[in-house]
Formats: structure tokens, C-alpha cells, sequence
């Protein structure tokens, strides 16, 4: 089914279950020279160019250096259904893909897993993405929340409020800025690889919320949100004036979801981080967002 009309893409985002299936990240990915194929699905299975669609996937298609094949990747996905077999075997074949990798986005208490396993599938080597994620239940009350969290991070928490640690959010070239620059010193510090920044100027330059005009939103508009389309939003936590600690989260649905973040080697004793991840909690909740998942 053609997915490029502004209704179908809003049935589309509706139906799957994680940002790395909403339609602009694959946006966002086709601007990095990325191959993306999507599809819906009808209820039939057979779209009359009337029924609404009631399941999708967007797969990524990768070049394998030094060889005319290619390898396909489906993230998050739902559970796939013989109907999404057939189509990733034709994409695969059209494509010339060696194999695709799926890795649904599903609760590690279902035994689907042992069934998909019965079919042309196999486990692959090893997950691509993270195995696993934690997910907060934001519905509960503040109250319960600190009080299930370990003693010593709710005195960090007291501690940044008492350095006068202040957390907002902050969509400015400034604040992107100093993500960029945080980010380079905190793979420096941890030694680990990152996205390069390229990478990351396209991520923020096609999710970064924004109104209608283009224009970064108003404090009013930010505290609207669009759960239908991937946004992001970028979170500073500043001490004396100087930001030591950047957050981009994803709103999605009714989720809030943490894929990057970078703090400075400087005055780590204020724990800025500590009280940016309580904040984003207490955010979440004020917009009305039921989970927060940890990525």
C-alpha cells in the first residue's frame, strides 16, 4: 500500500510501535544516503485504496563492501506475520539482500519468540540494536517513584538541586552546539564509539520539534505535542551558567525515549546528570506521557 499521502503516514506512525519504524526516522535515514523501503497493510491484505492500514514496517537496505550484495535491517518491528514474510522475501530478492535482520520490538515474557523460530528464520548472530530496554511507568506519583529509587540517587538529586542545577529544555543552535561539543568529549572520556556528527546535525535538523512555519517553537508550542510524529527535543542541565549536561529524547505515542546524551568532565560533583534524569521524568509527566523508555 502507497504510505506517502499525510493520511497514510499518520495511519502508518499510529500502527507501529517504536521511533526507529516511525516514517521520519526513516526519513531521516534516507538522508544519510540510506536505502528505505516501506510498507502497510490493509486488513485484507490487499489495499482497495480504502481500508486504513492496520500493520507496516519500514526495512533499511545496506551495501556489503567489496560485494554487489546487500543486507536488509527491520528494528522494532512488530512480531512479523506470514503476510510480512512474503514482502521481506520479495524486497529481499529485488534488492539483492543476503539476509535480513528483524528485531522486534516486543515484551521479553512472549513465547512468539520460540514460534517465529519454527519458520524460515534463524537467530542471528547478534542484535544490532539493544537486546533489551527498561521502561518507567510515568503514571505513577512522584512520591512512589523516588521513593523506589536506590537512597543514594535521591540524594544526588538533592545535591544538584542544592549547586542550584537548573534543567529545561532548550531547542537553540546554542544548546545543539554544546550537545555536539559534549558528545565528542564524552566518547573521549568513556572511549566508545558514536554516530559522527554529520549524523547527528540530520538526526536533530529533521526530528527537532518545530511549528508549522519552520521556526523553532515558542515556549507555548513546546508544550504541545504531536504523538503521531517523531519528534525530538534537546535538555540542558546548567550549573553557573555553563550547560554540563545535553539530552535529545524522542516523543512517540505515549512514551518519552533517551537514545543520546552527553555530560562535561567539569564539576561532576554537582551531579547534573543525576537530577537531568529525575527532571526528564518529571517532564514526561507533566506532559501527560505514560512511559519512559530507557533506550
Amino acid at each position: 500500500m502507497d504510505i506517502t499521502s499525510e493520511v497514510r503516514k499518520k495511519e502508518y506512525n499510529q500502527r507501529i510501535t517504536h521511533p526507529l519504524q516511525a516514517y521520519e526516522w526513516g526519513e531521516f535515514r534516507e538522508k544519510t544516503g540510506i536505502k528505505v523501503i516501506r510498507r502497510g497493510f490493509a486488513p485484507s491484505g490487499k489495499a482497495s485504496g480504502q481500508e486504513k492500514i492496520v500493520d507496516g514496517f519500514q526495512v533499511t537496505i545496506h551495501p556489503i563492501p567489496h560485494t554487489p550484495f546487500f543486507a536488509g535491517y527491520l528494528p522494532k518491528g512488530t512480531m512479523p506475520t506470514d503476510e510480512m514474510i512474503d514482502e521481506l522475501k520479495k524486497i529481499g530478492k529485488e534488492e539483492r539482500c543476503i539476509f535480513i535482520q528483524l528485531e522486534p520490538n516486543i515484551i521479553h515474557s512472549q513465547n512468539t519468540k520460540y514460534e517465529i523460530l519454527n519458520t524460515q528464520f534463524v537467530p542471528a548472530h547478534h542484535p544490532l540494536f539493544t537486546k533489551y530496554t527498561l521502561v518507567l511507568d510515568l503514571t505513577k506519583s512522584e512520591e512512589e517513584l523516588l521513593k523506589n529509587m536506590h537512597s543514594k540517587t535521591r540524594y544526588n538529586i538533592r545535591v544538584a538541586e542544592k549547586h542550584g542545577v537548573i534543567v529545561k529544555e532548550d531547542d537553540s543552535e546554542i544548546a545543539f552546539e554544546r550537545y555536539v561539543q559534549l558528545t565528542r568529549e564524552t566518547t573521549t572520556r568513556q572511549g566508545f564509539f558514536a554516530h559522527n556528527e554529520k549524523y547527528h546535525r540530520l538526526m536533530w535538523n529533521t526530528l527537532r520539534w518545530q511549528i508549522a512555519n519552520g521556526k523553532p517553537a515558542s515556549p507555548a508550542g513546546r508544550s504541545q505535542i504531536d504523538r503521531e510524529k517523531l519528534t525530538a527535543r534537546l535538555l540542558t542541565a546548567t550549573y553557573q551558567g555553563k550547560i554540563l549536561v545535553t539530552w535529545i529524547i524522542f516523543i512517540f505515542h505515549d512514551t518519552i525515549y533517551y537514545p543520546y546524551g552527553a555530560s562535561s568532565n567539569e564539576h561532576r560533583e554537582v551531579m547534573a546528570s543525576t537530577l537531568m534524569m529525575w527532571e526528564t521524568i518529571r517532564w514526561g509527566k507533566k506532559m501527560g506521557l505514560k512511559k519512559f523508555d530507557m533506550w
